[in-house]
Parts: structure tokens; sequence; C-alpha cells
């Protein structure tokens, strides 16, 4: 039998061929990198010539061609994408008529259009941003804590069922049922009207998350003591309580009088 001479491959063709093989990955990602980067700035140079072209063709006229403000409207120099989101989201801007404080109203701008202002405000003064997708979860919060900061920062305005309040001067603190997680972080962030700015300084980002999961908690929870009677506090009841008593009162005088007839 002949014998069968085994060739073997230098130790170094091992090493050589995972150099290349590192080389083209790492030249594949640069170039799509490049390309994604150069995307996005091309998709967010076109947003804000966007944002900008709504700007002035609807917002300029109370805030200013530069975001100075004017006697109709304030500056909006500094007040971030997060505060132009949250107003015009919520259909409080544009503003129709002069009032003490900015209803919520049915929303003119489209989601991008929304976008685009905000990302046009932003690029002319930095501000507080959009809260992200990880900003907004709040499922692994502290229910307890996020109950215990609301009933310290927010019910004497909100009332203790989040349903909101009068305040002075025909201002109010607005019902949050309704509110969506990003429309109670923006106003945290940005304290609209007569709410006080919760920066990450004054309550960090877990707190209000722990914030937003009690107030989905006040959504969802039942009313095992009966009617809810729209959970605004012992006035109501009391009110209630009060004309049931009177009509029952007036019942039972009815009542007498026939039988004495």
């Amino acid at each position: 039998m002949k014998s069968l001479a085994i060739k073997r491959r230098h130790p170094a063709a091992v090493l050589a061929l995972i150099l290349v093989a590192l080389v083209a990955t790492g030249g594949l990602f640069a170039i799509t990198n490049t390309m994604t980067e150069a995307k996005s700035a091309e998709q967010s140079a076109a947003q804000i010539i966007e944002g900008k072209r709504l700007f002035l063709e609807g917002c300029s006229s109370c805030h200013g061609i530069n975001l100075q403000g004017t006697e109709n409207g304030p500056t909006l120099i500094g007040v971030g994408a997060a505060a132009v989101d949250f107003q015009v989201a919520t259909g409080r801007m544009p503003l129709a008529t002069y009032s003490a404080q900015a209803p919520s109203k049915e929303v003119i701008y489209t989601e991008e259009e929304i976008a685009a202002l905000a990302a046009y405000v932003a690029s002319l003064s930095p501000g507080p941003a959009i809260p992200s997708a990880a900003d907004l979860d709040f499922s692994d919060a502290d229910l307890g804590e996020g109950g215990e900061l609301f009933r310290a920062n927010c019910s004497q305005c909100h009332q203790a069922a989040g349903r909101g309040g009068a305040l002075n001067d025909g201002r109010y603190a607005p019902d949050l049922m309704p509110a969506t997680s990003q429309e109670i972080y923006e106003a945290m962030l940005t304290g609209p009207q007569n709410m006080p700015v919760f920066s990450d300084a004054t309550l960090s980002v877990e707190d209000k998350q722990g914030i937003i999961a009690y107030i989905d908690y006040l959504k969802n929870s039942e009313d095992p003591g009966g009617w809810a009677l729209g959970r605004f506090g012992p006035v109501t009841e009391g009110l209630f309580l009060w004309i049931g008593g009177m009509l029952l009162a007036v019942a039972c005088a009815i009542w007498i009088g026939a039988k004495v007839r």
C-alpha cells in the first residue's frame, strides 16, 4: 500500500483567515453605519425644514419668527421638543381664542407634522427631549412609591383620584384619566401652564415611572364600595346623600299626608 502524504496547513493560515473575516466584517459594518447615519441626517434635516414651514405658517404669529415670543404668546426658547409635542399633540395649541387656560381639544396636526414642529423648535434652542420608550416603560415601577409621590406632589391640584380640580382665576388642573403615559411624562418634564416643572433633578426617571404606574392603577381600579360618583371625594358623596335624604323626606311627607286624608 502506498502511504498517503498528509498535507498540513500552516499555523498562520487560520490566523490570516480570521483577520480577513474581521476586516471584511468591520468594513461592511462601517459602510452600513455610514449609510444609515447619512440617511438619518438627511431625514432629520428634511424634518426640520418641514417643521420650519409649519411653524412660520401657523405658530410664528404668536410666538415670533425666531421663537422670541410676542404680546400674544410666550417665548419658545428653551422649551424643547417635549413641550411642543405635549401642547400640540393634546390640541392645546394652536390656541383658537385667549382664555385663562388652554383647553385640550381636537388635534389638527398629524403625528408627522407634530414631530417636525418639535424637531424644528429643538434645533433652534435645546430643551427637554421627547421621552423614549424606555422612559415610558413603567412595568417594573414601584406602585407604592408612585402613590406616595403622587399624593405628595400631584394630588393637591389633580385631586387624590386624579380627576382634576379647580384652581384660581378660572384655571384648573385637568383630569388625568384620558391622558396617555407620554403626555403625563412630558407634563412633568415641561410644567405646562400652572403646573410646576419636575425635572430629573427633582423627580428621577424612576420616580416619574412610579407616578405614571399609580395613575394607570387609578384608571383601571374597580369600585368595590358601590358607585364611584366620579371619585371626587366627600363633597360629592355628601351632596348625593343630602339630595337623596331630601327626596326621601319629601316622599315620606307625601305618603303621610295621603294617609291622613
